[in-house]
């Protein structure tokens, strides 16, 4: 009897081999090419098996290779179809951060892509998918399936109005439950692909996060009808059977391939680390030629720094302040005329500047494709930002420690931020909301009635990790990248020496 097999990847970010842009070359056992690997081992094991192959989103942004492509190679965005075709993908999810690039950048890459499913981008006008269509109906040995494909909701939340002008963020699980109502008597099984995770524990239904509408997975799987369900967005490694439906979440950079397996007389679900797998030979062959030109743009010198800027201690610069982190927000402040800066570091591969910077040190620093926004924060909220911050710590055993709210369900260090231009005390065996005293700005003390302009990430201004900010604050943005701006002032700047910040004045 013919069963379905799933095999998905997520969020491969535009990692396609085993180079992740750093050098020395740390080559970590991931990449779509090993990826591409494991899905055609799967196929080959399963000839008799209705195989659906799912690509779920974050696929063309993450990486330098993408940026190039975007800002210096646009005639080279063929790539990402040619590579899809390689891999045998039948399916395509839009991610959330493929809206970094804007809708016309989408629209010129995929839109007569026919395995890109999308049910809940629509267009204002229209109201139909502003790009790829709501479902698709695979169908082998009489068995028939359905795949709706979905994103996240929340975009709007974090993108800049300008790259989603026209579209419609309409709820996934309303959109599914629909579409499942019309497409249940038609098929035998319905897969949902969605690029979103789990706000709540798959056992315990407990709260992971926040319960907003960014990841709804718990809720698709209470729909009746959906027989299984593909995640990502959150990074996470996840395999599981909740109430009868497998799920996965098939990780980060194509470490990880979901498999699910579903009939009649059984449900499976399970990852396949990628690590030990060869590359495929054709998707390095695809990717090789683009990434030689990449890494020599990569290698192209913009300036010094010093011999400071390394970050060797995550944990203790996010506590006391860095060098490096005060160096962008300088560029944050020069770039917009804020007095007062706010930045993070990313996560702990972030490994700050050796003294001669390249543009690959920036690129592989700061990934993300931010712009800034200055915000006018009172006194008194700019006192509750710092508290939300200083929440990124907890006390234990006499000692501070990263918070699990910020580790679990998975690492948030990019919520946690560094602040130059305003000086303050910081005590983390006080109580939450408690913490932060002594707030000086400009060598006085804040006033809370007064009206402070704070430069930060488009991310951030919309509220994104520090609920403090919101888009009604914004006072004015920028539309140059954070990278290039710091390209950009590194080399007007070609020789610079900061030293240890002495703003954040850790109480023991």
């Amino acid at each position: 009897m013919v069963q379905v097999k799933i095999l998905s990847t997520s969020d491969v970010h535009g990692y396609f081999t085993g180079d992740d842009f750093r050098r020395p070359l740390q080559n970590n056992g991931f990449g779509l090419a090993r990826a591409a690997t494991v899905v055609e081992q799967e196929k080959q094991a399963a000839t008799e098996d209705l195989v659906i192959t799912i690509e779920n989103g974050d696929f063309i942004q993450g990486s330098p290779l993408t940026d190039y492509v975007e800002k210096q190679a646009s005639a080279e965005g063929s790539l990402y179809r040619n590579l899809v075709a390689t891999v045998g993908y039948e399916v395509r999810i839009l991610g959330n951060h493929e809206f970094n690039y804007g809708r016309t950048y989408l629209e010129e890459v995929l839109h007569d892509d026919q395995t890109l499913l999308n049910a809940n981008i629509l267009d204002k006008d229209t109201k139909n998918p502003f790009i790829g269509r709501p479902y698709q109906i695979f169908e082998k040995g009489g068995l028939k399936v359905a795949v709706i494909g979905v994103t996240t909701q929340y975009i709007p939340h974090w993108e800049k109005p300008e790259n989603i002008k026209g579209l419609l963020f309409q709820d996934p699980v309303k959109i599914v439950s629909n579409l499942v109502a019309d497409l249940r008597f038609q098929v035998d099984k319905i897969v949902v692909a969605y690029h979103g995770g789990f706000n709540r524990d798959l056992k315990t239904g407990q709260a992971l996060e926040p319960l907003t509408q960014e990841n709804q997975g718990t809720d698709l799987l209470t729909i009746e009808g959906v027989d299984a369900l593909v995640t990502g967005h959150q990074h996470r490694t996840l395999a599981e059977v909740v109430n009868g439906k497998p799920i996965t979440q098939p990780g980060y950079r194509g470490d990880h391939v979901g498999v699910i397996t579903l009939s009649d007389q059984q449900v499976a679900a399970k990852t396949i680390a990628t690590a030990t797998a060869g590359e495929n030979l054709a998707i390095m062959a695809l990717a090789e030629p683009l990434l030689n030109r990449v890494n020599q743009w990569l290698d192209e010198p913009v300036g010094h720094v010093g011999d400071n800027m390394r970050i060797t201690d995550h944990f203790s610069a996010r506590l006391h302040g860095h060098p490096f982190t005060e160096l962008i927000n300088r560029v944050q402040m020069a770039a917009t005329g804020a007095k007062i800066s706010a930045n993070a570091i990313f996560n702990d591969e972030m490994r700050g500047f050796d003294n001669t910077v390249t543009i690959r040190d920036v690129m592989t620093n700061y990934i993300y494709r931010n712009t800034l926004a200055v915000v006018a924060l009172t006194g008194a909220e700019l006192v509750l930002a710092l508290e939300q911050n200083a929440n990124y710590f907890d006390w234990q055993d006499g000692q501070p420690m990263v918070s699990l709210d910020y580790l679990y369900p998975k690492p948030a260090h990019f919520n946690e931020d560094i602040w130059s231009g305003v000086a303050y005390k910081l005590d983390v065996k006080k109580p939450r909301g408690q913490r932060i005293s002594a707030v000086m700005v400009g060598g006085q003390a804040i006033q809370p009635e007064a009206k402070y302009e704070v430069v930060v990430n488009n991310y951030r201004a919309g509220g994104a990790g520090n609920s403090i900010f919101n888009r009604n604050q914004v006072v004015r943005e920028g539309q140059t990248d954070v990278a290039q701006l710091i390209v950009d002032y590194l080399r007007q700047h070609p020789k610079i020496r900061i030293d240890q910040p002495t703003n954040i004045h850790v109480v023991n």
